[in-house]
């Protein structure tokens, strides 16, 4: 490793005669692996030798080191690199010296971190995400969505009582007004809230942690079934922003493939994230999609302009990674796309082309899908299929943007009848 980094022969030596050779040759061989650069392969090589001179790390090889002794070193190597306290770059560095410090004695487990006191709002919450997921055989998607409602709501009410055994409707409705009031959540926000927590306060009755009748008690606003209209752009917005993409930029490369994916098959930006290598069979011209909503997969042709961009993508841009995801962050720790930085994809194409649109991100791209396909003569059963969903009644929306049978309808003679 150190001979691949240093060409100059004083370097090389000084990094070969150091201590702790080969706790640094590690850290650093799994750093390369991550995707990191080589100059920043260099950077972190030089650092970790201050590290281990200001730690004293050889003169004591089996104590672990505290994050506050980390910082002292930091302090002490800054202050002798950059006098004046002051400066930017003497914070900079001394930030960079204790994240690189904490991150190779985590590697090397040898640094010691306080235990996080376990609260009665994670016990509680810990407690009902098993019961979501063992009892009920929720989705992941699901149990992590009323888990995140809930610890909010969950960690304001126990302020307010101290306990679960003391709260009243009017906590509940209070906290949920809040919302509406103070930070402007829409109605269909308060009522996914709402219907977390009534789920959570069931569970919560069931295991007497609270008087029993609050979860029925819960109001939440009206919202009429399918009341909206599918939230997409046309498809002719959808064209212009896989276009858009279709140059030679890495991150355009990378782009273009996950839009094509999105808007040709109409999956979640969730089933693009968790797609593998091993779910595209070149031979059979097939792409499968673990399904984020119900269990199972789900295979489509692969058409071929989707292909030649997945191949671009991986051939010229996908860093080197034993990870199996298609889809990795260029930049090291290399790993698989958030939700964050898929919504980001979408968005900054969106946001240019379609300003008017009220959501901006990878789902408006399968309302998009699934409005061409009802356009093309497909039934609610078919695109219902295509898109997942294992009950008509969420396909059902659709057929407010099918203009041809909505025509056909207001032109039925109804004859004697009226």
């Amino acid at each position: 490793m150190f001979d691949q980094l240093f060409v100059r022969s004083k370097a090389l030596t000084r990094q070969l005669s150091a201590p702790l050779n080969e706790e640094r040759r590690q850290y650093l061989t799994h750093c390369a692996v991550q995707g990191m650069t080589k100059s920043t392969l260099e950077a972190k090589a030089r650092l970790l030798l201050s590290i281990a001179e200001y730690l004293k790390l050889a003169d004591r090889p089996s104590d672990t080191i505290t994050l506050s002794e980390i910082k002292k070193a930091a302090t002490r190597w800054s202050n002798h690199n950059w006098p004046s306290r002051q400066s930017s770059h003497a914070k900079r560095s001394g930030d960079y010296f204790i994240a690189t410090a904490a991150e190779w004695l985590t590697f090397l487990n040898r640094l010691q971190t306080a235990p996080k006191p376990v609260t009665i709002c994670d016990q509680m919450l810990a407690e009902f995400r098993r019961f979501m997921e063992e009892d009920r055989n929720l989705s992941p998607a699901t149990v992590q969505s009323r888990c995140s409602s809930v610890r909010p709501f969950l960690k304001q009410l126990l302020d307010l009582r101290r306990s679960l055994k003391r709260i009243t409707v009017s906590d509940v409705d209070s906290l949920l007004a809040q919302r509406v009031n103070e930070e402007h959540y829409a109605r269909v926000s308060i009522r996914d809230y709402a219907s977390s927590l009534r789920s959570f306060l069931r569970y919560a009755e069931m295991r007497g942690w609270c008087p029993v009748g609050i979860a029925a008690s819960i109001m939440a606003p009206r919202v009429f079934k399918q009341e909206a209209l599918p939230s997409g752009p046309t498809w002719d917005v959808v064209q212009e922003i896989v276009d858009a993409t279709a140059g030679d930029r890495p991150i355009a490369i990378r782009d273009h493939a996950i839009l094509m994916l999105l808007a040709v098959y109409g999956v979640r930006s969730g089933e693009v994230a968790r797609l593998q290598l091993t779910d595209i069979d070149w031979q059979r011209d097939t792409i499968t999609f673990t399904r984020s909503k119900m269990a199972g997969s789900h295979s489509f042709p692969l058409r071929p302009s989707v292909g030649a961009a997945i191949i671009r993508y991986v051939k010229e841009v996908r860093p080197k990674s034993p990870r199996r995801q298609v889809f990795l962050t260029r930049r090291a720790p290399v790993g698989p796309l958030s939700g964050g930085a898929m919504w980001a994809v979408v968005s900054r194409q969106l946001r240019k082309r379609a300003p008017s649109l009220r959501h901006h991100g990878p789902h408006s791209l399968r309302h998009a899908c699934a409005t061409r396909l009802i356009n093309q003569g497909l039934s609610l059963k078919e695109i219902g299929d295509h898109l997942g969903h294992r009950d008509v009644e969420a396909t059902r929306i659709y057929a407010k943007v099918d203009l041809a049978r909505l025509r056909d309808v207001a032109d039925f003679d109804l004859g004697e009848l009226l």
